[in-house]
């Protein structure tokens, strides 16, 4: 009976995780959202409708008045880019072909010749792989609107009333482990919380850093580069490389390699700064999360849901090893998950001190 019942969640759980990846994003919306209103609360002792009313007014206010700041600059300078990249990737074959033919060992390879189009194959792999990510999307039309409404909706909702869908969560506990249940919903909320938050302000200083580097080195379309780095750097690891690799490509195109040298060292010394300076700054409680399993996380779900799985691959990593800690290590194992009592203090408060979220 028990594998049946067992069989049965699972079989449920593929049929509707369309659904359920819905409501991830919303609970993670409703996270950054909760973040704002209960500063507001707690700080300036507003109602906490009054408080989410401000979080959203203000967030829809920074993103119009950054869009129209920066949006008509960035359209200019990707559109440029996009018109000067077929001239960049065959000034870049010619340039491989040169180098290639240079050394024995690669003058019989096809990256000698400077008809091979292999550059241009590459990139054109890369260009299929994020529109296969993303085609269905885009493809969805009225889907996706409904969708998105949905989870504007949801998220709202949760932020508005946190403490009733918890305990609504935790009546479907047994009694008997309700008070684990509990532990697991504030530690998961409080790493949500703190990997939301770091990670925002994160993107905007990675983008503004950035921006001023390549700027200083007259790279060209800099802001539409900059603001590409602040973007893909939610995903941990390729979007350091990505961002760093393609500038530093296209001035490689110009012939200029001293220049494409130096956005490379600008583009490691930045996530440099970021990962050992601005980072723990700016998330005061910082999420630790083993880099490897980072990776593997980010490679697992880009591979089962596309574009979007790259987005929330860190945080359901996340909370999959805070369930790990508290059930399997805590109560499996029996050994005790540190400092609990201070994840329940903090869960209501902007994050959580580093040491909770330690294995």
């Amino acid at each position: 009976m028990a594998l049946f019942v067992a069989s049965l969640v699972v079989w449920f759980v593929l049929r509707v995780f369309a659904v359920l990846l819905l409501v991830f994003l919303s609970v993670l919306a409703a996270v950054y959202l909760s973040a704002i209103t209960d500063l507001l609360e707690h700080r300036f002792r507003m109602p906490r409708w009054a408080g989410l009313l401000c979080a959203v007014a203000g967030s829809v206010v920074v993103l119009a008045g950054a869009g129209a700041l920066i949006l008509p600059a960035v359209v200019d300078q990707t559109e440029a880019l996009v018109s000067a990249l077929p001239a960049t990737v065959a000034d870049l074959q010619s340039d491989v072909a040169r180098w290639a033919g240079r050394y024995p060992v690669l003058r019989r390879t096809v990256l000698a010749d400077p008809a091979s189009g292999i550059v241009a194959r590459v990139i054109d792999d890369a260009v299929n792989y994020l529109r296969g990510s993303v085609l269905p999307y885009v493809r969805a039309g009225g889907t996706l609107l409904v969708e998105a409404v949905s989870v504007i909706v949801m998220a709202l909702y949760f932020a508005r009333q946190p403490a009733l869908y918890r305990s609504g969560m935790l009546a479907l506990v047994a009694p008997r482990y309700r008070p684990l249940g509990a532990r697991v919903l504030a530690d998961a909320g409080a790493t949500l919380r703190a990997w939301v938050v770091g990670q925002l302000l994160d993107m905007v200083v990675l983008a503004v850093v950035t921006a001023v580097g390549l700027w200083l080195l007259g790279v060209p379309y800099w802001l539409a580069f900059a603001t590409f780095t602040g973007l893909v750097a939610i995903v941990p690891f390729f979007g350091t490389l990505v961002s760093t690799l393609v500038p530093a490509l296209f001035v490689l195109g110009s012939g200029d390699w001293l220049k494409a040298l130096a956005v490379v060292l600008l583009g490691v010394l930045v996530h440099l700064l970021e990962a050992n300076v601005v980072g723990p700054l700016i998330m005061e409680r910082q999420v630790a999360l083993p880099p490897a399993l980072t990776i593997a996380a980010v490679l697992v779900m880009g591979l089962l849901l596309g574009a979007v799985g790259l987005v929330v691959a860190v945080p359901i990593l996340a909370v999959t090893l805070v369930v790990l800690r508290h059930v399997l290590q805590g109560e499996v194992y029996g050994d005790g998950t540190p400092l609990e009592a201070a994840v329940l203090r903090s869960s209501g408060e902007f994050g959580v001190p580093r040491a909770a979220l330690r294995s």
